[in-house]
């Protein structure tokens, strides 16, 4: 196929020439679409159909951007200071406290450069699971393609619920609605229609074109893409885009309250011990305050987890991947702390809770029913008739399954063997049903459609009009719900004749449609008529769904999924309270609900009905909304609402939908979750959450993978604020209390203790506050987080209970570094230990015991920390990257205590086998202190 014209595609306006004309100038036969060769010839053309951003900062920016943070700022300055003093001072030898301190300000800097780009890595693979899909026309077929790949000259197939991938030329259309407020502020859905348009006019009144970034409210259409990626409407405003800031969730704004909450404390408690220091020790010499304003500097960085908001960003978007990977795609890496905390789960029944395999088993017209067996979409199964005259029920059934197949907008095709179908799972029942019997299949392909009025879920109804090839005739075709179908018809078929409908036939019809919707299926009706002039003269809609003649109905049977009554007892046992809402049968949406025991007891659920709802006040809504989990033939506008009154409860609610009039009440609810099978586009941009497998025990998992995730978060956050309260527990006590209880540095005997040097506490944030951290972020599950109730509306991450133990084991760290320094030097409570304090060496050999005994508290600690009743024994090896961690950090820890030059960086010296068993022993002191709190309060559970 030749190239086609870019000017012509590019200058002229579309919407002042017939669309066939547009078509033409593309080079695209309305009929067939593009070829796929051709489609991707023309993709390397134009580019992909996507907005042109500014993108990812490069990788430089990204490195220099690990340096603009307070605390690194503090660093730089205690690296100014100790160079000014080394200059001071003669500037002999190596300034190794500046090259220390600067090389750890690196190597934070690298640590944090990965997490980010890890965490950009996720987030990337995540927005390529969530990229738009649309339905274009290639080599005759439908084909549903990423928005991405959609080029110039494509056929966009438009139905009700689809995000408008690209800028087209509408070709026809079946009343179709564009809702266009992202582009024009326009709050009304837009009447769309095929005419040449008068003259030029402006964005919102082009009525003959759709744009991309808009929706399809309601209604069918198709177009001929004339524009995509930059070259579109909304591309002429992509730099909006960019200027979007993204907002804080509550976690984020949590965590960044905090830290800046420890770092007035810490800097509050830096004063108090660098006054205490020279004060007590004096300050003879430039380089004495140095080490004063550095120790001050590193308490400050020490106290503060400045690594907590990459490490959080991390584990979101690994936990997040998880999700993915069983088949739960979150579009926003902040929105999993909801979903761990989700009280309330309002799901529709059609796929989600059921199998979503719709299989027409029944047909009942005016002189009997046909049974249909089979399984799936497989058109094989065998087919018994039961009537008083044979003859006239398979005329009849022939005419239903016909009528059903033609009034249809899904397609059912053979695969590599397989039966696959796209579209509705409900219309396609027709169309393996309609296999099932001869003759059906040459009606279907002799009807030429020439107008529709497409499904709305508010009149529960679709007609079409098209003239029958085989009968010779022009026809109104329509199905729908039978209750609402019926109050449209004024006669019967019965055999090739029809009869009027008398209101005890009406009765009767509908007492059968109640019969089958107790045996748990999904009824719909079929009607006809012969088409009038006025039908096409007037434009078909769904005023001429009128007089029609009622063919029969049919009972569609979709199973309940076997995995979502488990699912469901799983969420009760979690506290989690499951809400049935469906457009089906009450009668229907009852069975199903007792079969997978949304209530439990042996009596089918009441379902209260839309029509109910709607006599209600809001006292009444409030009431209904806590006691019903049932809910039958409601609209979207009740879904919205029912979220509403939920949350009014201070519930967190998780709301599933698949229809485009589904959006709001997806918004509205806490979660919002799209079906990724049979779900809109708009749907999709519309929820958190999309649903790989449009399956309800997938919902259940998801959210508890959601509340491992955030007792994740709880877990490396509690490590790192009691580790680091640890540290500044350890040299404010050293400093303050050493003098009392009468330890002192031999070498200087009016000076007090100072417990670590700046180097060794930046040494200890570096090692401890990234691997094991880290690792705990991708924890698996240690506690049974089903067996409790969701979180409290208002409940906070670190809660006062959290605060008390991290303050708790900052103390006993503290303490014990204390009477390690009192072990070690002479004077003190304890008087020291002459074995444990070798001549000359005291000072340095108790120091550089407490900084390794710090070490492995913190390791130790962060074994305590992954659980908050549950013993560190237990799944003690379930986390090889936490224990991978550990063995990184000893390794380091023994480097730095054992090398030389290291020894000089770090001002540490060679330890013996018992300081090294000291160090040890004090980690298992802070385990076995931690583990006997967690026996009290786990009997003091046991006893409530």
């Amino acid at each position: 196929m030749a190239e086609p014209s870019s000017k012509a595609a590019t200058h002229s306006d579309p919407t002042l020439v017939e669309a066939g004309q547009v078509a033409e100038r593309l080079e695209v036969d309305v009929e067939a679409g593009l070829s796929p060769e051709e489609a991707s010839n023309r993709l390397g053309r134009y580019g992909p159909n996507e907005l042109v951003s500014t993108g990812r900062d490069p990788a430089w920016k990204r490195f220099l951007r690990q340096f603009g943070d307070p605390l690194v700022y503090l660093l730089l300055v205690a690296i100014v200071i100790s160079m000014v003093a080394w200059f001071a001072e003669g500037a002999g030898g190596v300034p190794v406290d500046a090259i220390v301190i600067a090389a750890i300000v690196i190597a934070n800097a690298v640590i944090g450069f990965v997490q980010e780009n890890k965490a950009q890595d996720a987030v990337a693979a995540l927005s390529d699971m969530t990229a738009a899909h649309s339905t274009v026309l290639r080599g005759g077929k439908l084909t549903d393609v990423e928005s991405s790949e959609i080029v110039p000259g494509d056929i966009l197939v438009l139905a009700e619920g689809d995000a408008v991938g690209a800028d087209a030329r509408l070709l026809s259309s079946s009343s179709l609605k564009i809702q266009e407020a992202s582009l024009t502020g326009e709050s009304e859905a837009v009447t769309k229609h095929a005419a040449v348009l008068p003259g030029p006019v402006s964005l919102g009144d082009r009525l003959n074109m759709v744009y991309k970034g808009t929706a399809v409210a309601r209604g069918v259409g198709r177009a001929v893409v004339t524009g995509t990626g930059m070259q579109t409407e909304m591309g002429r405003i992509a730099t909006l885009l960019d200027e979007t800031e993204d907002e804080q969730s509550p976690l984020q704004k949590e965590i960044a309250k905090v830290s800046k909450m420890l770092g007035l404390l810490v800097i509050v408690i830096a004063v108090v011990v660098m006054a205490a220091l020279a004060l007590i020790n004096g300050v003879d010499s430039a380089s004495e305050l140095v080490d004063i304003l550095l120790m001050g500097v590193s308490l400050a960085v020490a106290a503060v987890p400045e690594g907590l908001p990459a490490i959080l960003s991390l584990v979101l978007a690994i936990g997040v991947q998880l999700l993915a990977k069983r088949n739960a795609v979150m579009k926003d890496l902040h929105s999993v702390e909801t979903l761990g905390s989700v009280s309330v789960i309002c799901s529709d029944k059609t796929g989600t809770l059921t199998r979503n395999e719709m299989m027409l088993c029944e047909v009942v017209t005016a002189s009997g029913r046909v049974s249909l067996s089979g399984t799936g979409y497989e058109p094989v199964g065998e087919v018994r008739l039961t009537g008083r005259n044979e003859d006239d029920v398979l005329a009849e059934v022939q005419r239903v399954l016909a009528t059903g197949s033609v009034a249809n907008n899904a397609q059912l095709e053979q695969v590599d063997g397989h039966w696959q179908i796209q579209g509705d799972p409900t219309e396609a029942a027709f169309l393996v049903g309609g296999r099932k019997l001869e003759g059906i299949s040459e009606r279907v392909e002799g009807f030429q459609r020439q107008g529709e009025a497409p499904f709305d879920s508010d009149r529960k109804l679709m007609s079409v009009l098209g003239h029958s090839h085989s009968l010779g005739v022009s026809r109104v075709l329509a199905k729908g719900a039978p209750d609402v179908l019926l109050e449209r018809c004024v006669a019967e078929q019965v055999g090739g004749a029809t009869r009027p409908l008398s209101e005890q036939r009406r009765a009767d019809i509908l007492a059968t449609v109640e019969e089958l919707n107790e045996r748990g299926n999904r009824t719909l009706g079929v009607a006809w008529r012969d088409a009038t002039p006025s039908d096409a003269e007037g434009g078909f809609d769904e005023g001429s769904e009128r007089d029609l003649v009622w063919a029969g109905f049919v009972g569609i049977i979709d199973p309940p999924r076997e995995e979502a009554a488990q699912a469901i007892s799983e969420a009760h046992r979690a506290g989690i309270r499951t809400v049935m809402i469906t457009g089906d049968h009450p009668v229907t949406a009852s069975r199903i609900a007792a079969d997978l025991g949304i209530v439990e007891g042996d009596e089918a659920p009441r379902a209260v009905t839309g029509r109910e709802l709607d006599e209600l006040d809001d006292d009444g809504w409030r009431e209904v909304v806590l006691t019903t989990s049932v809910y039958a033939r409601v609209s979207p506008e009740h879904k919205l609402r029912i979220v509403d009154a939920l949350q009014e409860q201070r519930l967190i609610v998780a709301m599933t939908g698949d229809g485009v009039n589904d959006a709001p009440a997806l918004k509205s609810a806490d979660i919002g979750i799209a079906m990724g099978i049979t779900g809109t586009e708009v749907t999709k941009e519309a929820g958190e959450m999309i649903l790989g497998d449009d399956n309800y025990s997938t919902i259940v998992e998801a959210v508890r993978q959601g509340r491992v995730i955030y007792d994740n978060i709880k877990k490396f956050i509690r490590y790192l604020l009691s580790s680091n309260m640890g540290e500044v527990a350890t040299v404010f006590l050293g400093v303050v209390l050493g003098g009392v209880i009468g330890l002192a540095d031999p070498g200087n005997p009016g000076a007090t203790v100072v417990p670590l040097l700046a180097t060794q506490i930046l040494w200890i944030n570096l090692v401890t506050d990234s691997g094991p951290a880290l690792a705990m972020g991708v924890d698996p599950q240690i506690d049974d987080v089903m067996a409790r109730k969701p979180r409290g509306y208002d409940e906070r991450i670190i809660d006062a209970h959290m605060w008390s133990r991290i303050i708790f084991i900052g103390v006993v760290m503290g303490v014990i570094s204390l009477v390690l320094y009192d072990l070690c030097l002479p004077g003190g409570l304890l008087g020291g230990l002459e074995y444990l304090a070798p001549a000359g060496l005291e000072f340095d050999v108790a120091r550089t015991t407490v900084f390794t005994a710090l070490v492995f508290m913190q390791l130790f600690n962060a074994l305590n920390s992954r659980s908050d009743m549950g013993s560190a024994f237990d799944h003690l090896f379930t986390n090889k990257w936490l224990w991978g961690s550990f063995a990184v950090v000893t390794l380091g820890q023994v480097l730095v205590v054992e090398v030389p030059f290291l020894q000089s960086a770090f001002g540490t010296t060679s330890l013996d086998p018992i300081h090294w068993g000291m160090a040890v022993l004090a980690g298992l002191v802070v385990l076995g202190v931690e583990e006997v709190a967690k026996a009290v309060r786990r009997a003091r559970a046991a006893s409530r």
